[in-house]
């Protein structure tokens, strides 16, 4: 007999599980199909372990400032296997959550392979082999890391962000490829473990979604910590030399080689349509991604497609929002995705985010604009936490003062962008900021200094 469901998803990953306790709380039986662990690659393999190791770093950073606090500490070391067994607790318990959280909405999750056997059905194999007859489907397959062209990608010294993360000590010399914000976050905890990073990437710029000016004083930054950067070096191909690897490169001077004992492919990601399914049933894909509307909805009615395996902005958060929208709009509620202040978050040390407009799209766009910067060497908080490096750059519409991006480079800067945020999707002005009372002392005091700087002038520093 087939199981019949309002909702199936393929994928339970940030997008898939979101739908489906979003559909369950709107009263939808839901079905739930995976082939891994609930939580996709952000939970098991991606922001989480990341920013539970990145954690460590910033703990280990501050007890080696002990001194400077007048706190005496005598010889502060890293436990390596400690560090990782910490990361896979923390992974433990927030997949074991979301198991929970299936449990309590009554969610029937199934362990298998799903694909799209029909606008109403769902075809499961591996460890269920089965058929659900489904009203609507959402896909939320997710994404692979992506893998250049060239010599040598396969050999076994050759990692993807998902292998490092099971690496038993770090490497003594270790090439990322790739300067986005996979590459950097790597490049920062590895560096800070006593590795000898180098990275190499093919743009002018490292991190491109992030504002050009926090990029150019962020790559500066991590040139300072000891990392070794190339840019406009692609890649060429990847040999085995004398027990370790190769890495050869097409620098601006020409030619380049980087021997080193692992490489850390951070090339990007690209959808993962494979095995689903699709061209058969009929739904329309666009350069490798699955093509939806502003409803998650595909060309084929019943069916919607959420997160990476669109190719649109692949972050977890964004997956999550577009789930909600997906399962509202399948259950009949016209909800729809605005991806206005979408933030993007990369934790580095210190912490980069921005949301909004940057520097170089008002330009592009034509936009008359004025731009505020406030350091964080002049904030009283930041002083007092010693973590004095960055700043908070504002970008607004020149007339209305409508703030069009926000920029942080420097502590919490991942936590202070939800300011900027919900700025930009209420339409706040300058005016809005600097009438917010903010607490002193605290970082998003920083925030309303910039917001000052668009008036009169910043209260803390001479601009």
């Amino acid at each position: 007999m087939v199981e019949q469901f309002d909702i199936g998803i393929i994928g339970g990953g940030p997008g898939g599980y979101v739908a489906a306790i979003r559909a369950a709380q709107l009263g939808a039986k839901v079905a739930l199909v995976e082939q891994e662990r609930l939580g996709g690659v952000c939970l098991n393999w991606g922001c989480i372990p990341t920013k539970a190791m990145t954690s460590a770093i910033e703990l280990l950073l501050e007890i080696e400032k002990a001194e400077d606090f007048g706190i005496l500490v005598s010889e502060p070391g890293l436990d390596f296997s400690r560090m990782m067994a910490r990361k896979d607790e923390v992974v433990e318990r927030l997949v074991s959550g979301v198991e929970s959280l299936m449990d309590a909405r009554k969610i029937q999750v199934i362990a298998g392979h799903g694909e799209v056997a029909s606008p109403t059905g769902i075809r499961i194999s591996g460890e269920s082999s089965k058929e659900l007859e489904v009203r609507r489907i959402i896909v939320a397959t997710g994404s692979v890391p992506a893998k250049p062209p060239v010599p040598g990608v396969d050999l076994p010294a050759v990692m993807t962000s998902r292998e490092i993360l099971a690496l038993q000590e770090p490497p003594h010399d270790l090439v990322i490829i790739g300067g986005g914000a996979i590459g950097v976050e790597f490049a920062s905890i590895f560096n800070a473990l006593g590795t000898k990073v180098t990275l190499v990437e093919m743009l002018p710029s490292l991190v491109a979604p992030v504002d050009e000016e926090l990029g150019r004083r962020y790559t500066q930054l991590l040139r300072r910590q000891g990392v070794d950067i190339h840019l406009r070096s692609p890649l060429k191909a990847i040999a085995e030399s004398n027990g370790s690897v190769e890495v050869v490169y097409e620098g601006p001077q020409g030619e380049g080689a980087i021997a080193a004992d692992a490489v850390l492919l951070a090339t990007g990601r690209v959808p993962l349509t494979e095995g689903l399914n699709l061209g058969d049933v009929g739904v329309k894909l666009e350069r490798g991604a699955i093509a939806v509307d502003e409803h998650m909805a595909t060309s084929l009615p019943g069916i919607y497609a959420i997160g990476d395996v669109t190719g649109g902005w692949m972050l977890a958060h964004v997956a999550s929002r577009e789930g909600e929208v997906a399962a509202e709009h399948a259950l009949g509620r016209d909800s729809t995705m605005d991806y206005t202040a979408v933030p993007n978050c990369v934790f580095t040390l210190p912490e980069m985010a921005g949301v909004g407009l940057t520097e170089q799209e008002v330009k592009e766009q034509g936009i008359p604009y004025r731009k505020s910067r406030f350091p964080f060497s002049a904030s009283g908080r930041a002083l007092a936490m010693g973590q004095t490096t960055g700043l908070v750059k504002m970008i607004c519409e020149q007339d209305s003062r409508r703030i069009l991006g926000l920029h942080i480079m420097g502590p919490h800067a991942t936590d202070m962008i939800a300011e900027g945020a919900l700025a930009i999707q209420s339409g706040a002005t300058v005016e809005d900021i600097v009438r917010t009372i903010h607490a002193h002392p605290t970082l998003p005091e920083a925030v309303r200094e910039a917001a000052l700087g668009q008036m009169q002038g910043a209260i803390h520093v001479v601009s």
